[in-house]
C-alpha cells in the first residue's frame, strides 16, 4: 500500500470515528480547502520578500499545519468523489506540458494563451 493510500485510510478513520462524513459533501469540502488556503495566505499577507523568508523560518510549524489541512481536505475530497488524485495530477501535468512547452514557457510567468 502506498504512503498516499495509508494516509487516505487514516483520514477516513479520523473522519468516520467522529461521524463527520455527513458534513463532508463536495461543496463543503471545497469550501474547507479554500478556508484553509486563506489561513495559509494570511501568514504572508502584507510582508515583503525578506520579511516572508524570516517569517517562514520562525513560523514553519504553523505554516506546515495549514498546508497539511489543505492536503487532507483535498485528499479526502478526491477520495469521496472516487478520483485517484495521483492519476489526476499526472494527467494534469501532461496537459500543462502541452499548454506550457519548455521552449516557450521557460523562465516566464506568462499564461499559456499569451505565450
Amino acid at each position: 500500500m502506498s504512503e498516499i493510500n495509508v494516509m487516505i485510510t487514516k483520514i477516513r478513520k479520523f473522519r468516520d470515528e467522529r461521524d463527520w462524513m455527513q458534513f463532508h459533501d463536495p461543496k463543503n469540502m471545497a469550501i474547507s480547502i479554500i478556508l484553509e488556503a486563506s489561513e495559509l495566505l494570511e501568514h504572508f499577507q502584507w510582508k515583503a520578500k525578506q520579511e516572508v523568508e524570516e517569517y517562514v523560518k520562525a513560523n514553519k510549524g504553523q505554516i506546515q499545519d495549514e498546508i497539511a489541512d489543505i492536503a487532507m481536505y483535498l485528499f479526502e475530497l478526491a477520495d469521496n468523489m472516487g478520483i485517484d488524485l495521483i492519476k489526476a495530477m499526472d494527467k494534469k501535468l501532461k496537459k500543462n506540458s502541452t499548454k506550457y512547452p519548455v521552449h516557450k514557457a521557460k523562465g516566464k510567468h506568462t499564461k499559456y494563451n499569451k505565450l
